[in-house]
């Protein structure tokens, strides 16, 4: 695995992808697809780096969209259409991400009237509905909070409209089988006579497949106990659920700051630009070589680069002493991470490298001064 790496030979900041921890992954799911009988695609508003697209396209049944640029990249670098899914379509964009789509979901009942002259039998089109339950606990990533946003309650939808062969529900984040299990009783009390009318059903992402705590058997029999009872194609589209713990994100100490009695090691990384829902979720990532509850002889909080106050994390701890130049190296990074990245401050942008025992470490792609620029005007 990729901690068999040197990590002081490669870049002092950058993602490296661990290929062979993916392909891992990937056999995982698509064993499940099998067992399963289901569809499993990407969620690229978790993973959109497109590298590694012709590897994943072997495992999986394809990606998830989120918008006109993401359905267009999984067109140029994957060679397939999309399942997609926006909270809101543009005038501007709709006929382009209809044409990058073969199945296409609404988030409301207007937008789908709005563009009803637009649709073409080419496309399955699906509307996202809201169970109004969720076992999320933090706000930021609850769907289903009361007046969320997103997707359609069931006092607003009695029937499927016509030309909708899909359901699509999104209700969980980084959740068990035994939450969609939950997730799903919810659906059937409030949707379940449109399910019988229905070709599909998309339950969306927030799957810990990967995660070695996932109960597979208990979603294998409940994926086939919804298609023999309603007779329907069942999707799934984690994202975090492929990527678990495919990755690191390599830094560097260049200072260390005392104050108050606390040391904070000074990164060439900044939490709000490269991680932020280490901040958002608040996630907690593993460091190699440290303990995240703070247990050990030498205890250090973390410190981003950016003049952001709260870019930090609160003290990890260290068997050994750590000396300005030392490498932290944060574990589990591929999700979440370089789609959500930005250049605040204009901190400078982690490179892009990948991994194998075979090949050992590759750059992919370095950022510079002029990325900064284009993004500035």
């Amino acid at each position: 695995m990729i901690d068999q790496l040197d990590f002081d030979t490669v870049p002092p900041l950058c993602f490296i992808q661990d290929e062979d921890a993916l392909v891992k992954n990937l056999s995982l799911i698509k064993e499940l697809r099998k067992n399963a009988g289901i569809k499993i695609i990407l969620a690229l508003k978790a993973f959109a780096n497109w590298h590694f697209f012709p590897l994943m396209k072997q495992y999986l049944d394809g990606a998830t969209a989120s918008s006109l640029y993401e359905a267009k990249l999984i067109f140029d670098e994957m060679g397939q259409r999309a399942h997609t899914y926006a909270a809101v379509y543009e005038e501007e964009d709709f006929d382009k991400i209809l044409y990058y789509s073969d199945y296409l979901t609404f988030n409301s009942l207007s937008q789908l009237e709005k563009y009803r002259a637009h649709l073409n039998d080419k496309v399955s089109i699906g509307l996202r509905i809201n169970p109004e339950y969720s076992p999320v606990q933090t706000e930021l990533y609850n769907p289903c909070a009361t007046g969320s946003r997103l997707g359609i309650t069931s006092d607003l939808l009695q029937k499927l409209p016509e030309g909708v062969e899909g359901l699509h529900f999104h209700a969980l984040c980084e959740s068990s089988a035994l939450d969609l299990v939950n997730v799903v009783k919810a659906i059937e009390e409030k949707f379940g006579d449109m399910l019988f009318y229905a070709k599909w059903i998309n339950l969306g992402g927030g799957h810990a497949l990967n995660s070695g705590k996932y109960d597979l058997t208990k979603l294998i029999f409940l994926c086939k106990k919804l298609k023999a009872k309603y007779d329907i194609e069942v999707i799934m589209e984690p994202g975090s659920g492929i990527l678990w713990n495919t990755g690191v994100l390599v830094t560097r100490v260049e200072d260390i700051v005392s104050a108050n009695g606390i040391d904070t090691l000074m990164l060439n990384t900044s939490f709000t630009a490269h991680m932020p829902d280490t901040l958002e979720m608040p996630y907690r990532p593993d460091i190699l070589g440290a303990n995240k509850e703070g247990n050990g002889e030498f205890q250090y909080r973390l410190g981003g680069n950016s003049c952001l106050a709260g870019d930090f994390l609160e003290p990890y701890g260290f068997s050994e002493e750590v000396e300005v130049g030392d490498r932290i190296v944060f574990l589990d990074m591929m999700h979440y991470t370089t789609v959500k990245t930005n250049m605040f401050n204009g901190v400078r942008h982690p490179d892009l490298g990948t991994w194998s025992q075979e090949k050992g470490y590759r750059s992919l792609r370095t950022f510079s001064y002029k990325d900064f620029h284009r993004r500035m005007g």
